[in-house]
């Protein structure tokens, strides 16, 4: 009967790893924001080309789109682990109530009993799965969005001003050793997204 027992750590594992994933790849996504038109470029742009940096730190810390999708998407593992909580607490009880009257119910109406809960509990597992799959796949497409936002932008504001390579710096992921503060365009950069994601707003509330 240990069996029927289902422990809400177990029942929300698959939603707190996804929890995790989202902020990790809150970093990654942003990280993997460099630029080039090829293999060649990083080399072009040292000799004639302008050189510019983002720091993607700050970047997820003030990109309102970014902070949006972060908000949204925590919201929905809040309820998707609710829901399993909820859920989870009832299974339990009932196997709390079977356990009582186990001893004085007939071999026939245990072993249905226990079958129930069986199932009972192979539901709860499957709940589990494909709530954090639909969570993951989520988080992939939301941020997959913000990466390609990110991306267009810059492509557009590095042919604007004259750049050949644009890097990114995080503390996390320091693949930038040293960079000159000159060279650092976050700023600007994170001022003219959270204008173009105002204006998007703007205009979809109308």
């Amino acid at each position: 009967m240990n069996k029927l027992f289902i422990t809400l750590t177990k029942v929300t594992l698959g939603l707190t790893v996804v929890i995790a994933a989202a902020s990790c790849n809150q970093n990654q996504n942003t990280a993997a924001s460099v630029s080039t038109d090829s293999a060649s470029t990083a080399s072009g742009a040292a000799t004639d080309g302008k050189i510019a940096y983002i720091n993607s730190d700050t970047l997820s810390e003030k990109y309102e789109y970014f902070k949006d999708i972060r908000t949204k998407l925590e919201s929905k593992v809040k309820k998707a682990q609710s829901n399993l909580q909820s859920k989870g607490q009832a299974f339990q009880r009932e196997v709390a109530e079977y356990q009582q009257k186990a001893a004085s119910m007939s071999a026939s109406d245990r072993q249905a009993t226990e079958e129930k809960l069986a199932r009972k509990q192979e539901e709860l597992g499957k709940l589990d799965q494909n709530a954090s799959a639909s969570l993951a796949q989520d988080e992939s497409t939301e941020f997959n969005n913000v990466y390609t936002t990110i991306s267009e932008y810059l492509k557009k504001h590095a042919q604007e001003n004259g750049y050949k390579l644009v890097l990114t710096y995080s503390k996390s992921n320091p693949t930038v050793l040293y960079a000159d503060s000159k060279l650092e365009i976050t700023n600007e950069v994170i001022e003219a997204l959270n204008k173009e994601y105002k204006a998007k707003n703007d205009k979809e509330k109308k």
